[in-house]
C-alpha cells in the first residue's frame, strides 16, 4: 500500500477505534451499569464486570493490530496471568497503556483519576468494576488493599499521568508503596515503550505516526516489598524507601532494555 494511503487508512482506523471505545463506554454506563447496580451479589457482579472489560479490551487490542494501527511485543506476559494478587507498577508513555494491561491481565482493578467518575463514557465502568479513585490517599490505600484481599491484581501508574517526555518520567507517588506494605503484596514492575511515539501527553489522537507504532511491554521479576520495608523503623520511611527503590529500578531497566535512549 502506498505510504499516503497507508497513513490515511491508519488515521481512519484510529478514529473509528476511539469512536467504538467511546460509544461502548457510554452504552455500558447507560445500559449495563443500571443492571449491575441491582445485581444482588456484589462479589459475582464485580467478577462479571471485570471479565467483560477484560474481553472487550482484548478484542480492541486485537482489532488495532489487525487493522495495522499498532504492533504489540510482550516479554514475560505470563507473569500477568498467574491469578495471584499483586501490584502492577508501570511507566505511562501512552494513552493506551491501561487498555493493554487490562487486556493482558484477568481479574484486574485500576487506580484511576477521580475525574473519570464524572466522565460520561467512563463513570458507569469505573463504578461497576469498583475501580479505585485517586482522590484521597487514605481511602485509596484502604480500597486497593481490599481489592488485593479479594484476589484482584491492582494496576497502578505511580506517575499519576502520562510521562512528560519520551526519555523521562514524572516522580513516583507513594500510594502503591503504602498499598504494598498494608496488603503484604508483591510489586510487579512493567516497562512500556512506544516507538514511534503515539498517544503521548503532547499528542492528540489524530497525530498518527508515519508508520504503525510498536508498543513493547517487558514484565520484570517481582519485588518483595516486605524485604525492603524490614530495613526501616516506620511505615512512612519504609514507603518512601520502597517508592525510591522501585522508581530507580524502573528507570534503570528502561535504560538497560533500550526503552530510554541516552
Amino acid at each position: 500500500m502506498p505510504a499516503r494511503a497507508d497513513f490515511i487508512w491508519r488515521l481512519l482506523a484510529t478514529g473509528a477505534s476511539f469512536v467504538v471505545f467511546g460509544v461502548c463506554g457510554l452504552l455500558f454506563s447507560v445500559l449495563v451499569f443500571p443492571f449491575a447496580s441491582i445485581w444482588p451479589h456484589r462479589v459475582s457482579r464485580q467478577r462479571a464486570v471485570t471479565a467483560i472489560i477484560h474481553v472487550f479490551f482484548r478484542t480492541l487490542v486485537a482489532a488495532l493490530q489487525k487493522l495495522g494501527v499498532m504492533r504489540l511485543d510482550i516479554t514475560n506476559g505470563s507473569a500477568l496471568r498467574t491469578g495471584a494478587p499483586m501490584i502492577v507498577v508501570a511507566n505511562h508513555p501512552t494513552y493506551l497503556d491501561v487498555m493493554v494491561l487490562l487486556a493482558l491481565t484477568p481479574s484486574a482493578c485500576c487506580v484511576v483519576k477521580h475525574a473519570h467518575w464524572r466522565n460520561p463514557c467512563f463513570w458507569g465502568i469505573v463504578r461497576a468494576a469498583e475501580y479505585v479513585s485517586n482522590a484521597a490517599p487514605p481511602e485509596l490505600v484502604e480500597s486497593a488493599s481490599r481489592q488485593l484481599g479479594a484476589g484482584y491484581t491492582m494496576i497502578i501508574f505511580p506517575e499519576g499521568t502520562r510521562s512528560p517526555a519520551q526519555n523521562r518520567l514524572h516522580a513516583f507517588s507513594r500510594g502503591f508503596a503504602h498499598i504494598a506494605l498494608k496488603a503484604d503484596a508483591p510489586i510487579l514492575p512493567v516497562l512500556i515503550d512506544c516507538d514511534p511515539p503515539a498517544f503521548t501527553k503532547q499528542m492528540r489522537w489524530y497525530h498518527v505516526p508515519s508508520r504503525p507504532f510498536r508498543l513493547r511491554l517487558n514484565v520484570l521479576e517481582p519485588i518483595n516489598a516486605a524485604a525492603i520495608a524490614a530495613q526501616h523503623a516506620s511505615t512512612a520511611i519504609a514507603a518512601r524507601a520502597l517508592t525510591q527503590a522501585v522508581e530507580t529500578h524502573i528507570n534503570q531497566r528502561l535504560l538497560d532494555h533500550g526503552f530510554f535512549k541516552t
